[in-house]
């Protein structure tokens, strides 16, 4: 009997069905068998593959090291070495090298015994002897051979994170660092006087607001109680505090009272903590406007610190503060040195405060060897010492879309007590010094309009075109940081310009002003030495001169209403070697 049909399709369809089974079972088989073999593959010739060349990060962000200034000798440095932990070596090509220098060799570090000239027949400016008005220095006097520095400990190349935070900058409590007060009275009937403090001289704290004296700001305001408010330096927090004395018509802090809630108490109120921008507002017209910088270490007498982030012209508002200025004197660990720096961040202030942090740690390692610090002594210069600093420094931070400026002067007493003053920078912020009356510029603009500058990039291969006077949207083409910007262009630098030593004997009357291009974007340095003539003059024997001359040169930038974040550092040289930490 025949089967029926539907028998037929049955058995048809299941053996289609376990045909499929097969295949899907069979491919799902040879898959992972494929991938196995890729997996063994690899491991076989791992171990005949040579180990890869790797790109150091010196390498990668290296900055551009030869240069020509005007008819001065081309110069070559490299800084480079074969691995992270492994000592960087500086290697220069001089045209006029020496064949006679000779070198000391102890663990690892190499210093020269000896100190040449190869441009002129001295290394420093004496002023004394020259009757021009003004100078302008040129490239840096050379000492062959240079000497080869090791690389310090990974500590100075990045910043751990308990450190800093996540964009790099240093911490505002780091307990190394103190800190500037400017108050100045921007409303009532006592507008424009102003005053400055310093967290590292207690003997000048704390600062009382009144009506009548002796308080440090008197004001012509009959709301204003005699003793109406006191604003002092928390040692414990790291704060600058405000509070009120009992004040009959209150004290309020941002609009918010901070007196006593029952005014006719007469009692205290609460200390309240002050911030970079704030208003302190006494009775209902006076008001004060607050600016704390950071400065590190303590400042010695003679020198003045004043900064102020400025108003925007369109919006009126303060505009954020990315000014960093630095103090230190002596040197961490370094006798008879000291260090002024300000540094102008770009895309935030982390790249500054990293910077103010880092270069002067790398000053003084380099210049905590002995054999260093009496070769710079003896060849009255530290250019090569500077040059390296910066390099290294560049090295260790890691700002991809920040940048700041860098200018840096390191001072330092022989044995004569002479002093000798170099600058070294990167970008626009300036420093101009004044002996026995000649004007001495002791910095090279770095904006891309400047004629220095086009010409070192036109020596790059990649001139600029006429009219053209930014790189990548930054006026600037040296800085410190801006990483990503120096990896798409390789006109953008980090190699800085290097005075000449300029030395100032005890019968020489002097000083120095630092600022940040907020200053110099309205004054020229002509104007700002006689600001700094005229000031030094009026406050003739105060104690707190030094500090009343940088608030005047502060005080005429803002007057001419400057668009940027100003800073100045105002340093008197008469009365630096007077201060106990160079008279020892």
């Amino acid at each position: 009997m025949a089967a029926p049909p539907l028998v037929f399709v049955a058995a048809a369809i299941a053996a289609l069905a376990i045909l499929v089974l097969v295949v899907f079972a069979f491919r799902r088989w040879w898959r992972q068998r494929g991938q196995r073999q890729r997996q063994r593959r690899p491991l076989q010739t791992a171990a005949a593959a040579p180990t890869p060349v790797s790109v150091q990060d010196e390498d990668i962000d290296r900055p551009l090291l030869s240069e020509n200034r005007g008819d001065h000798s081309r110069q070559s440095n490299s800084f480079l070495g074969s691995s992270v932990g492994e000592p960087s070596k500086i290697q220069t090509n001089r045209s006029n090298t020496s064949p006679s220098s000779h070198a000391i060799t102890d663990t690892g570090r190499i210093y020269p015994a000896e100190c040449y000239a190869t441009q002129g027949e001295t290394h420093v400016i004496n002023v004394e002897n020259d009757t021009s008005e003004e100078f302008q220095l040129g490239s840096t006097l050379k000492c062959t051979p240079p000497p080869k520095w090791p690389t310090p400990d990974q500590k100075h190349r990045r910043r751990i994170s308990g450190e800093d935070n996540h964009n790099g900058s240093v911490s505002l409590k780091d307990n190394t660092y103190h800190s500037i007060l400017n108050l100045e009275v921007i409303a009532g009937p006592s507008h424009g006087i102003s005053c400055s403090r310093q967290s590292s001289r207690p003997s000048m704290l704390p600062i009382t607001l009144g009506r009548v004296p002796p308080s440090d700001l008197v004001f012509k305001d009959s709301e204003v109680s005699g003793k109406h408010a006191q604003i002092n330096w928390n040692a414990k927090t790291l704060n600058w505090e405000l509070v009120d004395m009992g004040s009959l018509n209150g004290t309020f802090l941002n609009s918010q009272l901070v007196h006593h809630p029952n005014a006719q108490s007469r009692r205290w109120g609460e200390p309240a903590e002050l911030a970079h921008g704030d208003i302190i507002t006494l009775g209902t017209s006076s008001k004060l406007s607050v600016q704390i910088s950071l400065q590190n270490q303590r400042v010695p007498a003679g020198v003045g610190m004043a900064s102020d982030p400025m108003v925007a012209r369109r919006s009126g508002r303060k505009l954020p503060m990315e000014d960093i200025s630095f103090c230190q004197c002596p040197l961490q660990g370094v006798e008879h040195f000291g260090l002024f720096g300000i540094f102008d961040g770009h895309g935030g202030d982390g790249a500054a405060k990293a910077v103010s942090k880092i270069l002067p740690e790398n000053l003084g390692y380099i210049l905590s060897h002995p054999e260093t610090k009496e070769r710079v002594q003896s060849c009255s210069d530290a250019s090569d010492v500077l040059r390296y600093a910066f390099t290294l420094t560049e090295a260790a931070i890691n700002h991809q879309y920040e940048g700041c400026t860098g200018t840096a002067l390191l001072i330092w007493f022989d044995q004569n007590k002479d002093c000798f003053a170099q600058c070294a920078n990167l970008g626009d912020s300036a420093c101009v010094m004044s002996v026995n009356g000649k004007t001495i510029d002791m910095t090279e603009d770095h904006r891309v309009a400047s004629a220095t500058e086009r010409a070192r990039i036109a020596r790059t291969g990649q001139p600029l075109k006429d009219g053209e006077v930014r790189l990548n949207g930054l006026n600037l083409a040296r800085m410190f940081g801006d990483k990503f910007l120096k990896e798409q262009d390789s006109r953008f630098s980090s190699e800085p310009y290097v005075s000449q030593a300029v030395r100032i004997t005890k019968a020489c009357t002097a000083f120095a002003v630092i600022a940040s291009d907020g200053l110099w974007d309205v004054i020229s340095t002509k104007k700002a030495v006689q600001l700094v003539v005229e000031g030094k003059e009026r406050n003739s024997g105060d104690s707190t001169s030094a500090a009343k001359v940088a608030n005047r040169v502060l005080n005429e930038a803002r007057n001419l209403r400057t668009k940027d974040n100003t800073s100045v550092i105002f340093v008197d040289f008469d009365i630096l070697r007077t201060d106990p930490c160079i008279a020892k």
